[in-house]
């Protein structure tokens, strides 16, 4: 396929006293985006890479939208309960945020099926572990409950002579019974919450709590579907582990030290646009807390007799997920993850490059608050590829430098799919279709042709319309690709207006 840049080349000979007619300024270039990596499987240990391969190929998905639903669930089994030590105070915990960006029809659904129903699995073996000291908790409580209302009421009609003392009685008893609590049923994934919802969970389910969904009803949420207004400041704290304290009139204070909120979602790509215009969305930093992914859709091109998951594949994945779930589920404090030197030297290395590309002018410019968070998502990245590498002991170990390098590749990955995320936001939204007309000119050998042929000539998915090729003519013609020829004097019979018709420049006329 001729590509812009080929195009490009192939002018560079052309002598301007060949160009004729009326005189053409030099094209501005439209150039193609740069294709954007694959998500790179084999950076993850070889349980959950098979998994991620063997549902891709069965499902005839990217393998990005697999891979990057398996660091989301294996956050989820260990957010909030594990951080990584990587220098001195600097300490990241283990819940990411990710977000795919994928059309619909892709089978995202049958994709989280797949890579969350062993997650769902689990948490309802922790609510059958729970039941018996749940009930305990329960029975002690309505036990203690029913005693104190007793002693309030033997108190309330005993003689004044001791009415103090069943008094202090009843008043200990009701604190007691204040002080008690009955543990929540275990919940590891919620859909569709509020932000006040995950405040809530946060607060039942030990600080910890995963949003994980095939839709992007969440980022809708967030930018105010149910209040008017955005309200991101529990997934600005949920992601940063800072400190949550609600206090709302007519429901109990929330109180969370260290919350670990864990995101996975599929996108439809346009929702990306809209996140941009989420008042406060990059100013506050929600933006630069995500991992994207842009992968290209297998629409059209997928097997359509693929091979099945094998059911060892999905037996493994199943019982290595429940393990380090249920490993860590009764962890309070949460478990340190330390370097090994060699591996400290490799996230070193690595914060060099980011801090040497930062800056006005260096090739992070157009994500600099995402780009300053890209070395703790590597840190975060590594812990969890470390504890999904030692699924049975990983807190007791300190990650090594194998573990950190393929951390880094990941880091690399998201960091491209990050610029093209973030430059699709800023750029002109007919840029992509203008690029796709001019690649369809450079096509033809005509030097001329009418809007309606060209529309004709394009995909009806890229233009439905015949007014969705404004935006582009009118791009390529400010880039000076295109120029509109002047209409044909008008005739006194009526009828339709003659379609439009365009000269393109010498330079596309010249690259067939």
């Amino acid at each position: 396929m001729t590509t812009e840049t080929d195009l490009w080349e192939g002018f560079e000979a052309l002598d301007p006293q060949d160009i004729t007619g009326p005189a053409w300024d030099e094209p501005i270039p439209i150039k193609a985006r740069p294709a954007l990596p694959a998500f790179p499987v084999h950076t993850l240990p070889s349980w959950l890479g098979d998994m991620v391969s063997g549902v891709a190929e069965e499902t005839q998905t990217p393998v990005d939208l697999a891979g990057c639903l398996a660091l989301a669930v294996i956050a989820t089994a260990a957010g909030g309960r594990a951080k990584v030590c990587v220098r001195g105070h600097w300490r990241e915990p283990v819940n990411i945020y990710t977000a795919v960006a994928l059309d619909p029809g892709n089978r995202k659904s049958a994709v989280f099926d797949l890579m969350v129903r062993p997650l769902l699995a689990a948490e309802k073996t922790l609510i059958e572990l729970s039941g018996p000291v749940r009930a305990e908790a329960e029975t002690t409580r309505n036990l203690a409950k029913s005693a104190a209302d007793k002693a309030a009421q033997k108190a309330a009609a005993a003689e004044p002579g001791r009415r103090d003392a069943l008094t202090a009685e009843a008043v200990s008893l009701a604190q007691a019974v204040d002080e008690m609590t009955v543990p929540a049923v275990p919940q590891l994934v919620a859909d569709d919450v509020t932000p006040e919802n995950v405040g809530t969970l946060l607060d039942q389910q030990g600080g910890r709590i995963s949003c994980l969904s095939a839709e992007g009803e969440l980022f809708d949420i967030i930018a105010g579907r149910y209040t008017g207004k955005p309200n991101m400041g529990m997934f600005l704290k949920g992601h940063a582990g800072d400190m949550i304290r609600v206090n709302r009139q007519g429901r109990e204070a929330q109180h969370v030290d260290a919350p670990a909120v864990t995101v996975g979602l599929a996108i439809q790509p346009e929702v990306l646009d809209s996140l941009a215009r989420i008042d406060g969305a990059d100013g506050r930093g929600l933006l630069a807390r995500f991992l994207y992914s842009k992968p290209v859709s297998l629409v059209g091109r997928r097997n359509l007799s693929p091979a099945l998951l094998a059911e060892e594949t999905a037996d493994t994945y199943t019982r290595q997920l429940a393990g380090l779930t249920l490993a860590l589920v009764g962890w309070t404090d949460p478990a340190i993850l330390t370097l090994t030197p060699e591996a400290d030297a490799v996230i070193l290395a690595y914060q060099k490059v980011t801090e040497s590309r930062l800056g006005k002018d260096k090739s992070y410019a157009s994500i600099v608050k995402w780009a300053s968070k890209r070395d703790g998502a590597v840190a975060r990245i590594a812990g969890l590829l470390h504890l999904a590498t030692h699924p049975e002991d990983g807190w007791h170990r300190p990650i090594e430098a194998v573990t950190m390098v393929a951390a880094t590749s990941l880091g690399d990955y998201f960091t491209a799919h990050a610029l093209d995320v973030f430059d699709t936001m800023s750029a002109d939204p007919a840029h992509d279709a203008a690029y796709s007309v001019l690649t369809h000119l450079q096509s033809g050998a005509a030097g001329a042709f009418s809007k309606r042929d060209l529309f004709r000539a394009l995909p009806r998915a890229d233009f439905p319309a015949i007014a969705d090729l404004d935006p582009a003519l009118t791009l390529l013609e400010e880039h000076g690709w295109i120029r509109q020829q002047p209409p044909p004097p008008r005739t006194t019979r009526g009828g339709r207006p003659p379609s439009p018709r365009y000269e393109t420049h010498p330079r596309i006329a010249r690259s067939v």
